[in-house]
């Protein structure tokens, strides 16, 4: 049986940026909805948009439009919309999210964005090469989908077996350096990835903003979250003046 939602104030101050297409989708509501009930603030972040992600304690890439695949080195392969506008300022995002170390959540096309960014690249149509898994898009926890146990999603999601839905056409391909696989599905597409540098990074396949009455769901953001707190409470007592 699931547990009840229930607001949670104890992260209180942060402030978490939610990178999404130019109109703002359910799936964006709904994983502002779940950091907002976990007490954190969230700003939206449109294609374009000039942020200074160092007034950010966390970053959400959430999914949306395929990206464009001359960011790994090919051309279009499959008929699908673009958005070149996002691509750039996901890059923009990315780029400062990392370099000043605060958490990243990358969901489907966010977790593709993270390989992409660190020079991997997608396999653009996988529907024809799935043997053991549905072809259909599976908004219910459907698909199985096995964890690295020593890994952060392992130790979240508190199981070596999970399910989780699918809604995606596309897949890591080769993987990005610095990452590492920490789940994947019964055909073996990656399913998850995390940083391998000591910042919280997590990429995953899924949409867990759909299944926020999953309690190990939930927790990929109170996560996410608590590790947002500990950066932010590192960098003020950077910057605290002396006494």
């Amino acid at each position: 049986m699931s547990e009840h939602i229930e607001p949670d104030d104890s992260l209180p101050g942060l402030t978490i940026g939610i990178s999404g297409p130019a109109r703002k989708r359910f799936a964006q509501r709904l994983i502002s909805l779940a950091l907002r009930l976990k007490g954190a603030h969230t700003y939206y972040i449109r294609p374009g948009a000039r942020v200074d992600v160092s007034l950010l304690d966390g970053l959400v890439l959430s999914g949306g439009t395929h990206v464009h695949p001359e960011r790994y080195g090919q051309q279009p392969q499959v008929s699908a919309k673009y958005d070149k506008a996002r691509d750039t300022t996901d890059q923009l995002l990315l780029e400062q999210a990392e370099a000043i170390g605060i958490p990243v959540l990358g969901i489907c096309r966010g977790a593709q964005f993270i390989n992409i960014f660190h020079g991997g690249s997608l396999c653009q149509n996988v529907t024809p090469l799935r043997v053991n898994t549905r072809h259909r898009p599976l908004l219910l926890p459907m698909q199985t989908v096995r964890l690295v146990a020593t890994s952060l999603l392992g130790q979240v999601m508190r199981a070596p077996v999970i399910g989780a839905n699918r809604i995606h056409s596309q897949a890591i391909k080769q993987l990005g350096k610095n990452l590492k696989v920490t789940a994947v599905d019964n055909d073996l597409f990656v399913q998850a990835i995390e940083s391998t540098q000591g910042q919280w990074l997590m990429g995953l396949q899924w949409h867990p903003e759909y299944l926020l009455y999953h309690a190990g769901h939930r927790r990929i953001f109170g996560q996410f979250l608590e590790a947002a707190l500990t950066v932010k409470l590192a960098r003020l007592s950077q910057t605290a003046p002396a006494h």
